[in-house]
């Protein structure tokens, strides 16, 4: 998303050191790289006089510099436009102008292509800034005038013209509203000159940007420009089951990124036979079950043995239908599906090198092993305590012993005296 559509506090975006004004043009949506930027131009050329400049949502236009100022990318002007004037962001210049002009075919005709003015000044730009703040209240009681109406529609967006003058109103809606009544309200509420424009469902999500179901920026808010229609025979062909919570992104619609790869499942599927064309074999006949597109394999299943699954090629599949057509049938589809022998070993390569991506680990100890030891230790303790207490309580205290045999020689002794 653009800098300047960032909703964030005075309309700078967090962590944007340029203050909303990206002099790098890196973060706005199909920025073009100005590689010629470090060039200089051969001697007797004058520098392309067309400008591109961005404004809201990443809505670009192309200028023709007739005042021959000097313009970088970054820079803030003022450019004409049917009633007044508007405030934007120059985001290209010199000969990449003329490539992207001729790649989107606006013609250079001088006469009905609009002008820049000058570069902004100080008061042009604080008159934009008090009329960008307008946009969020207002677009919060245009939504409420238009449900006060019962009208259809949904008001998506705000944009106001850079001098305040006019004010254009993005909405969506399924049908043809009648929002006379609706404009004279607005007319009334805000006091400006009040523009219509209905714009599709993805091209609402693309205005308002978001992250897609794969963790991403949404593509149509970031590179996608046009937008092609989505079929559910685009999820037919590549196998994806028909969930529309799955199938739908933002918008409400089909994804776009369903067509990113239908061509190429499209070419691989054009070795594969029908799957409504049969197999007549000599021992019945063969029903398609399941395709893979991937490893170009194909099971069949005889009429009455549903639960039998037999695996094939596609140039298998194709042998036995060409010989169907000449009516020939083979004997059995085990013929085939004997001869394809899976290999479910799973070989890894070391893409790190000789060394092991486990060598800091420490090692790990059995839980059950520490848990027997202590258990065993416990056991051995109380048995020993037990024999403790066994012992001295069937034998006498030694010291008992020791004063009798002292006893014994001094009653001798006086015997003899």
């Amino acid at each position: 998303m653009a800098c300047a559509s960032c909703s964030t506090k005075d309309g700078s975006p967090k962590g944007c050191k340029n203050n909303g004004t990206c002099g790098t043009d890196s973060c706005n949506k199909l920025t073009v790289f100005d590689w010629l930027s470090n060039m200089s131009l051969p001697s007797g050329e004058k520098p392309y006089n067309w400008v591109e400049v961005r404004y809201k949502n990443g809505r670009k236009e192309y200028y023709h510099n007739t005042e021959n100022l000097t313009l970088s990318i970054g820079d803030i002007v003022a450019t004409q436009a049917k009633a007044g004037h508007d405030i934007g962001m120059v985001t290209l210049t010199g000969e990449l102008v003329r490539i992207q002009m001729k790649r989107k075919n606006i013609s250079e005709d001088t006469e009905a292509a609009l002008k820049i003015y000058r570069k902004a000044s100080q008061k042009d730009i604080d008159i934009w800034q008090k009329a960008r703040d307008r946009e969020e209240p207002m677009k919060v009681k245009a939504r409420q005038f238009a449900i006060d109406l019962k009208l259809q529609m949904k008001i998506s967006d705000i944009e106001f013209q850079g001098d305040a003058s006019k004010a254009t109103f993005y909405y969506t809606a399924e049908e043809r509203v009648d929002f006379r009544e609706l404009i004279k309200v607005f007319a009334r509420e805000f006091r400006t000159r009040i523009e219509m424009k209905q714009v599709g469902f993805r091209q609402e999500a693309a205005r308002l940007g978001g992250i897609g179901s794969c963790g991403r920026e949404l593509c149509c808010s970031t590179w996608l420009t046009d937008f092609r229609s989505v079929s559910t025979s685009a999820a037919r062909y590549q196998q994806l089951s028909l969930n529309p919570q799955k199938l739908a992104g933002q918008c409400g619609k089909l994804k776009c990124c369903l067509n990113y790869e239908l061509d190429t499942y499209l070419d691989a599927l054009k070795d594969f036979p029908k799957t409504d064309t049969k197999l007549y074999t000599e021992k019945g006949t063969a029903v398609c079950q399941k395709t893979d597109i991937f490893k170009g394999h194909m099971w069949y299943a005889y009429e009455g043995e549903w639960m039998n699954w037999h695996k094939i090629t596609t140039v298998q599949a194709n042998e036995i239908i060409e010989l169907n057509k000449i009516k020939k049938k083979i004997a059995s589809l085990e013929e085939y599906a004997s001869d394809l022998v899976e290999d479910t070993k799973t070989e890894f390569e070391n893409v790190v090198g000789q060394d092991s991506l486990t060598r800091f680990d420490g090692p790990k100890r059995n839980k059950k092993r520490r848990n027997n030891r202590r258990k065993g230790n416990q056991k051995n303790k109380s048995t020993e305590s037990n024999k403790n207490k066994t012992t001295t309580a069937a034998t006498p205290k030694p010291k008992n012993r020791n004063r009798n045999k002292k006893r014994k020689p001094q009653n001798k002794k006086n015997a003899t005296k």
